[in-house]
């Protein structure tokens, strides 16, 4: 499935860790189970992680350092378990890499992954990118501030537009 970035498709260096098989060469995301086996590695190869909806990211926090991307999962579409976790390694965590939502993220939802800091989108469906690219320019008011460093905006903060 191609991968989103600012509602654009952008190639994906990156190659998944498959369970029971070795790591591959260069930019791998690994299960969180497999995560001490990706920062054994030798080299200065990338390394991410995925993670499950279900985890505390600050488990991940001695790890973060060394890791280039955190891929958040959207088992189901009214699952957004993945929304907090991204806002929480952006705000608590400090995490500065690349988070990557995958599953079945909805293209009404990109914005709002934007704004809780994921940086590119994989679904599991083939789906228009015209649809993401869309949703992208067609929401321009939230309610709940940003990790974007924009000026807030919504009903209940109209008092400090200008």
């Amino acid at each position: 499935m191609p991968l989103l970035e600012n509602g654009q498709i952008t190639p994906d260096r990156w190659h998944v860790a498959m369970d029971g098989e070795p790591l591959p060469e260069g930019a791998v995301i690994v299960p969180l189970e497999r995560l001490e086996e990706g920062l054994a590695r030798t080299g200065d190869a990338p390394l991410g992680v995925a993670i499950a909806p279900d985890v505390d990211v600050a488990v991940l926090r001695t790890a973060l350092p060394r890791l280039e991307l955190v891929a958040v999962t959207f088992p189901i579409f009214r699952d957004g378990r993945a929304f907090t976790q991204a806002r929480a390694l952006r705000e608590h965590l400090g995490f500065k890499g690349e988070i990557r939502a995958t599953g079945k993220p909805l293209p009404d939802q990109y914005e709002f992954l934007l704004r809780c800091g994921v940086t590119t989108v994989q679904t599991e469906r083939a789906e228009d990118i015209s649809v993401w690219r869309q949703a992208h320019e067609i929401i321009t008011i939230a309610y709940q501030p940003s990790t974007l460093h924009e000026r807030p905006q919504g009903l209940g903060l109209r008092r400090f537009l200008g």
